[in-house]
């Protein structure tokens, strides 16, 4: 998190960082040095007002009538997001979505690294997926602290998830991505965040049915 002289970055400005500085090594990728605040809204997703807000919590940036530096823009909200050090990843649940997970070919550019990977069932363990061996999630302790693990994603059933999680954060742990499908009870310097797709699902059904009936 970044801290500010009066206080930390608005949770919501926070979510919104990962999109900015996609869209800004985008632009570099393209060989762009300035851009303004309408372009990189606009490929962010969101309105200029709302990103000129969002920057300002972070300090001063672009010049009017030139726009913002992209290469300097983008090292700085790099900094910002903590990505300037690699993150070391663990994912417990090898199923189908845990498969999908460590076979994104994302992490490296975006600071990450899959180090671990944990399951319960006798048919995953013992077998190597994306380049690395899975083992048993009962050693999720020493495997987190021998591959010194900064992270953890969780991709287990709802049931199970809790006593995981409790495992996870009893190991030093504060930073856990969670696609179980259940609030997960931790202390208040634990940082969850979780990914419902059922429930993200059931928002565009609601928004479905809105829009249907207005018709």
């Amino acid at each position: 998190m970044v801290e500010l002289s009066d206080g930390t970055v608005p949770a919501a400005t926070v979510g919104r960082l990962p999109y900015y500085l996609r869209a800004l090594r985008d632009l570099a990728a393209e060989g762009v040095a300035l851009t303004s605040s309408t372009e990189l809204a606009e490929r962010s997703g969101v309105s200029s007002a709302q990103l000129r807000k969002d920057l300002s919590y972070l300090g001063s940036f672009g010049t009017r009538g030139v726009g913002y530096d992209v290469e300097s823009l983008a090292s700085y909200i790099t900094v910002a997001l903590g990505l300037e050090t690699e993150h070391r990843l663990a994912i417990v649940g090898i199923g189908n979505l845990g498969h999908a997970l460590a076979n994104y070919s994302g992490y490296a550019t975006r600071g990450f690294q899959v180090v671990a990977l944990l399951d319960a069932s006798p048919d995953v363990v013992g077998t190597r997926v994306a380049g690395v061996t899975v083992e048993h999630v009962r050693g999720v302790a020493e495997v987190i602290q021998r591959e010194r693990v900064t992270m953890v994603v969780l991709a287990l059933p709802g049931h199970v998830a809790q006593d995981v999680a409790d495992a996870v954060v009893a190991t030093g742990v504060r930073e856990i991505l969670s696609f179980a499908p259940v609030a997960l009870q931790v202390p208040d310097d634990v940082v969850v965040r979780s990914v419902d797709v059922g429930g993200e699902l059931q928002i565009l059904a609601f928004h479905a049915a809105t829009r249907a009936a207005a018709v």
